[in-house]
């Protein structure tokens, strides 16, 4: 389990690695240097600098960097990784490539913080993100030779987040950044959803809540691996119980200590909270994202947003790929997620069409807003195929409400007459997010954002409604609110909404499938799918007790999407209130603080969704 959750970090998370083997082109054309740099506070942070030879006065590069958590090596100025900066293609264009480690991190002094908080009112010794990025730009324009006073920023999830907070430092020779899969909030991406615990996380923990003694180049955190003598991630935790149990492992885990102790969304979660801090944006920024991505689907969603209403002027896109986490950045030849194909050479288009573009002409060329990049680059991931917007969410674009009928039906009218539907939820046999197991040990579970769904509809505590056969295309494009009005004969539950898109009886098999067990023929291939608990109906840091029996109403948002439903295929919800171990179990007994619920608290309860329930939609026009 250690060494998977190692490669793991490393494969889903850092900026360096890839799949692709550009051979030595790396070390043939680029020189390295390590350096400390100093911070307004005097604590020091690693930093490694990759300079192409032929630099020099008449050949200025511009920088681009990543900040990173999980390690800038390898370490020693005569180790070159294979390949340097966002992709190969960037790298054989020439740059001047930065890596740095955060504070506290491997090889870089002072302490480790997650999602370091913000400091709106910054005194001369006050630190955060914002200001090590200001201070390491100032540094590096400075000292850097053959630098052509141009930077731009870049990293993938927690680095995606470190890039994200770099836009707050105001440095003006950052000229362009690029948060991708950036962590926003971890009270709604990442950790958790809505609040709700993300449990198959559970793993990870040792990665980030503990503290290093000293600067190293070792994982420290080791020996905090939870041997659990399985690979079976739903039975192991299923056996550990109630989350109070976990404080057998975590005990001193400050992470595991501080969410365990935080359960509501108080100051501790919304001072880590990054989208709050955007205001005036100075540099270009192009957010990425990918449609499947299990970890950080909501960030780039949502900070690009928030900078389109804080700042109209700014040069503000984003793009959203067919991809899993940070998948993107490596080409893998033909594009899958788990059973779906989506076509070929798509990381590569996205590298050298959309990212390489963006620097150079931030970078190299005249920074001017006519950069010819769309304001959003969105994958249809229905229609198999880039889309170009000037806007998102889409401006025409049709609200539709689609009802969640009593008889099963899916329908864009309410039924005449009153009705529902009921199911009984048993935390103690919760419903499994995944059929594949060898999935739920991991970093995290990337398969499940486009699997079969036929696995949980077909079980008698999870409701499936399901439109007639489309006789047209139908595309939703936009922003997803599902409006349940549901009853509980327990005083708390989790919904959880899924979007799926049911294919035709006489759908082939693509060619490249990984399980080929599996077959397309009526699939019911999730879509976009979210998790509500009900404490938090009505505030977040508030929460409230259902009460038994009373209809309520509970809204749960879905993510984005650009997905065609094609003519043949069905449109069909799901709701559930267990997606175990993705989500951790609701105990369906309103307590104050779920993670110290006790084992007797964990009941059955029978949950009753009306058939006024509907999802609204936005259908591309």
């Amino acid at each position: 389990m250690k060494k998977l959750v190692l490669v793991l970090v490393a494969f889903c998370c850092s900026g360096i690695l890839n799949a692709q083997t550009p051979g030595d082109y790396a070390k043939e054309h680029y020189t390295k240097k390590e350096v400390y740099i100093t911070m307004r506070d005097g604590i020091k942070l690693f930093t490694a600098i990759y300079t192409p030879k032929d630099a020099s006065k008449s050949k200025k590069y511009p920088m681009v960097m990543q900040r990173t958590c999980y390690s800038v090596a390898p370490y020693g100025e005569d180790k070159i990784p294979a390949r340097l900066g966002p992709s190969e293609t960037m790298m054989k264009q020439g740059y001047i490539v930065v890596y740095q480690d955060v504070r506290g991190r491997w090889k870089s002094q002072g302490t480790w913080t997650n999602m370091t908080p913000v400091v709106e009112h910054k005194t001369k010794k006050d630190v955060d993100e914002g200001t090590d990025t200001y201070d390491t730009i100032d540094w590096l324009v400075k000292n850097v030779a053959f630098n052509n006073g141009r930077v731009g920023q870049w990293g993938i999830s927690y680095p995606g987040f470190y890039t994200a907070a770099g836009i707050l430092s105001n440095h003006p020779a950052l000229k362009a950044s690029s948060p991708q899969a950036p962590i926003s909030d971890f009270w709604f991406d990442d950790f958790h959803h809505n609040g709700a615990l993300l449990e198959s996380y559970f793993f990870t923990y040792p990665v980030f809540g503990v503290q290093k003694k000293d600067t190293t180049s070792k994982a420290w955190y080791e020996s905090q691996m939870i041997q659990a003598g399985t690979r079976d991630g739903y039975q192991f935790l299923l056996d550990m119980g109630p989350l109070k149990n976990a404080d057998k492992y975590y005990h001193d885990n400050f992470y595991w200590q501080e969410t365990v102790n935080h359960p509501n969304y108080d100051e501790f979660w919304q001072s880590r909270s990054l989208p709050r801090h955007f205001g005036k944006v100075s540099p270009a920024v192009m957010w990425v994202g990918g449609w499947y991505d299990a970890e950080d689907l909501s960030g780039p969603l949502d900070m690009f947003k928030r900078v389109n209403k804080t700042d109209p002027s700014a040069y503000n896109t984003i793009v959203m790929g067919p991809f899993g986490h940070g998948r993107w950045s490596r080409e893998t030849g033909h594009t899958m997620h788990s059973n779906i194909y989506f076509g070929d050479s798509i990381a590569t288009f996205y590298q050298r069409d959309i990212e390489a573009k963006f620097f150079d002409h931030f970078l190299k060329g005249d920074g001017s807003k006519s950069s010819g990049l769309p304001k959003a680059y969105m994958y249809n991931t229905g229609k198999k195929e880039w889309q170009q917007f000037e806007q998102w969410p889409v401006a025409n674009t049709a609200h539709q409400k689609l009802y969640l009928g009593a008889d099963g039906k899916l329908t864009m009218s309410q039924a005449s007459t009153a009705g529902f539907v009921s199911y009984i939820s048993d935390p103690l046999k919760p419903v499994p997010y995944t059929e594949d197991n060898t999935t739920t040990m991991g970093f995290t579970p990337h398969n499940y954002m486009s699997e079969d769904q036929r696995f949980a509809g077909r079980r008698p505590d999870v409701l499936v409604f399901q439109s007639d056969v489309l006789t047209d295309d139908v595309t939703l494009g936009g922003e997803i609110m599902t409006h349940l009005k549901v009853a509980n004969t327990g005083t708390d539950a989790d919904y959880i909404v899924k979007l799926i898109d049911v294919y035709p009886p006489d759908e082939k098999n693509n060619a490249y499938m990984p399980n080929k067990n599996i077959i397309l023929s009526n699939y019911w291939q999730m879509v976009r799918s979210e998790i509500m608990p009900a404490r938090f109906r009505n505030s977040f840091e508030k929460p409230e007790a259902m009460v038994p029996n009373q209809k309520t109403d509970v809204k749960v948002r879905l993510q984005d999407v650009l997905h065609t439903f094609r003519k043949g295929h069905r449109i069909m919800i799901q709701v559930q209130s267990t997606c175990f171990p993705l989500f951790a179990r609701n105990p369906q007994k309103f307590v104050a603080n779920p993670y110290k619920a006790d084992e007797s608290d964990y009941v059955k309860a029978t949950e009753t969704v009306f058939n006024d329930s509907y999802v609204d939609v936005e259908i591309l026009k």
